[in-house]
């Protein structure tokens, strides 16, 4: 039972980054006064904000993808379930870190949760070795 919860929560978190690519392409907002990732602090300076938007979207369908596999992969009992989930954690973390804007400020509408998350995830995976 604790296999099947835990697939679903990979899934489930990995669903989660569909709605952050939707806010950055601006299909709508997650909340009205959050821009991420407008200013980021490495891709902002590189590219436009619109071009910027695009890289981070595309960056979260593929984390969504990773931990989405993770979940199945681990409700279905497959032995690469871990790497697949490390890999999409350490992955989707890259991301909210090189979108944020580089200030303390706002962090919850930076990803800042869905880092925790990831850390949590890796933690249970890799020390704790859960299932």
């Amino acid at each position: 039972m604790v296999t099947i919860a835990m697939g679903v929560f990979f899934i489930l978190h990995g669903l989660v980054h569909l709605l952050y690519a939707g806010h950055s392409l601006r299909y709508f907002q997650l909340r009205p006064d959050m821009t991420w990732p407008d200013g980021a602090w490495l891709f902002s300076r590189l590219f436009s904000d619109q071009t910027t938007r695009l890289l981070a979207a595309v960056m979260l369908v593929l984390a969504s993808i990773g931990f989405v596999i993770a979940g199945i992969a681990l409700i279905l009992q497959q032995d690469w379930w871990r790497p697949a989930v490390i890999g999409a954690a350490v992955f989707s973390s890259l991301i909210y870190f090189l979108f944020w804007d580089g200030r303390f400020r706002a962090l919850d509408a930076q990803g800042a949760v869905g880092l925790l998350i990831n850390l949590a995830i890796l933690a249970m995976v890799l020390f704790f070795k859960l299932t």
